[in-house]
């Protein structure tokens, strides 16, 4: 038997392990400097503004459910890529494509959560929407980053828990 993936009914998502097949519709995983698809990918910072930092997230700064998280709100950048790994714990992220308005419940289900192994890099599309990473079994995640100086400027968000359909993580 597979691994379970996607939905588990409405509004529920058991976190994919990262492929690059299915992490593309949101941007790309880093490659090792001597594989051919290195460069492939590329960063891009409209307001030349990239920017390298630590940041962290605890998993007391989203709601807890049943069996884990729940995501409320995503974001996005349209000026920028960016760059995300975990440091010291597993973590998971939630992720819709850029082109996704996510105004209506069918939007909802392009919405994708994935686990994020200790050390996995992942970077996200400009304007893919995103929420976390959060922890995975413990209190905190500090990540690696890369992004836009200048984000709070380019810092949509869409309140998907006023739209009627948040997104319930299953992580526990």
């Amino acid at each position: 038997m597979g691994e379970p993936v996607g939905r588990t009914g409405p509004g529920a998502l058991v976190p994919e392990s990262l492929t690059p097949v299915r992490w593309a519709p949101f941007g790309w995983l880093p490659v090792a400097d001597t594989d051919p698809a290195d460069g492939e990918g590329r960063l891009s910072f409209a307001w030349v503004d990239a920017h390298v930092n630590l940041i962290g997230h605890r998993r007391d700064e989203v709601p807890a459910v049943p069996g884990g998280l729940r995501c409320e709100i995503l974001f996005r950048h349209a000026t920028h890529t960016q760059a995300l790994m975990p440091l010291d714990v597993p973590a998971v992220i939630v992720v819709a494509p850029a082109g996704v308005g996510l105004g209506t419940p069918g939007d909802a289900e392009s919405i994708r959560a994935f686990r994020l192994p200790v050390l996995s890099p992942v970077v996200l599309h400009r304007g893919t929407w995103h929420w976390g990473p959060y922890p995975v079994g413990a209190e905190s995640v500090r990540l690696f980053n890369v992004q836009g100086l200048r984000y709070r400027e380019d810092n949509d968000s869409v309140d998907l828990l006023a739209r009627g359909m948040p997104v319930d993580v299953l992580v526990d």
